[in-house]
């Protein structure tokens, strides 16, 4: 069997961007496989901005990353051996299995997914991307028909699901992308009702053009000035869910709150934050309802595929330049 590259976390990038030097490149030796594992063939592989937090250790909803440790990531693979009961060689599963050619799992934490057309979507829109898309908006943007949802970093892998599952709710839907081409493709293919171009475009006139004072949902993936933006133009009784900040992963600090934050005084507006972890008991019926929008032409996605072992650290420094169209993956060689 051939040796296992692997890509070590060497760095901290707190307050700053990602560096070559934030992670080394290794070989080892493939593992034997141990009872009550699995070894897998990683095959694809998922990039979250969240990731950079992990290696900078924020957040404290995940175990603490260690200088010199495997790179922590989701992947799919093929099982090529098993000592769990649950595994045969052959199956496709996914799971943490950190960037590296072949992952040693402990059975218990993989899944199987069907070796299907939708294989590599059980890292997007059926995987995590697509769950915290679902929740985040259901749970906590609890939409109604006819309400006004409005979504930051719509174009990106979790924003583009959300709208589509507003509009799935009978909601009107707003979102703020980077660029002519995401906004187009926006209103074009995902179903958007407006899109608003933050980097060509004033977001703050766009919004109150589009939907002053009528904010029923905000799901916010960015922070900074565009939440704040949106604060300024809230419904009564508007529910905003704070999924991520990527505008402040370059910072070394947690950002200034907002000074539109007592707008949610006046309108009797709540805001709140979620893991999507907490709801991994709920993913079943979840993910169930999404293969079945996705079947019936209610839901589209779009994928990012990256090429190539060496490119995995640069694939992650694309969800930090805007580069990213779609879930972000990448295909060992």
């Amino acid at each position: 069997m051939t040796d296992n590259r692997q890509w070590l976390i060497n760095g901290r990038p707190k307050g700053r961007g990602l560096v070559d030097d934030d992670f080394k490149k290794v070989t080892t030796p493939v593992p034997e496989c141990a009872e009550g594992h699995v070894l897998v063939k990683n095959e694809i592989l998922g990039f979250d901005p969240a990731q950079k937090g992990w290696m900078e250790n924020i957040g404290g909803y995940v175990a603490p990353t260690e200088i010199g440790e495997v790179m922590r990531g989701s992947g799919i693979g093929t099982v090529i051996e098993s000592r769990h009961p649950g595994f045969a060689e052959g199956d496709k599963v996914m799971g943490m299995l950190r960037w590296q050619d072949y992952a040693h799992v402990p059975g218990g934490e993989l899944n199987k997914v069907p070796d299907d057309e939708l294989l590599a979507a059980n890292l997007g829109a059926l995987g995590t991307t697509g769950m915290t898309a679902y929740f985040g908006l259901l749970k906590h943007g609890r939409p109604q028909p006819g309400d006004t949802v409005v979504v930051s970093g719509a174009a990106g892998a979790t924003g583009s699901m959300v709208g589509q599952i507003a509009k799935i709710a009978g909601c009107r839907t707003i979102g703020i992308a980077g660029g002519e081409e995401k906004c187009k493709w926006l209103t074009d293919d995902v179903g958007y009702d407006v899109a608003i171009d933050y980097k060509n475009e004033d977001v703050r006139a766009g919004l109150k053009e589009h939907c002053n004072q009528s904010i029923n949902v905000f799901y916010d993936n960015v922070g900074g000035k565009i939440l704040n933006d949106a604060l300024a133009h809230l419904a009564m009784h508007a529910r905003v869910a704070i999924c991520g900040g990527i505008s402040r992963y370059e910072q070394g600090d947690m950002p200034a709150g907002p000074e539109n934050y007592f707008n949610l005084i006046f309108k009797r507006a709540s805001m709140s934050g979620f893991i999507v972890l907490d709801y991994m008991s709920e993913y079943p019926d979840a993910q169930k309802r999404m293969r079945q929008w996705i079947k019936e032409g209610k839901i589209t996605f779009k994928e990012d595929i990256q090429e190539g072992f060496d490119n995995i650290p640069s694939t992650l420094k694309r969800l930090f330049a805007g580069q990213n169209f779609g879930k972000q993956l990448l295909r060992l060689d």
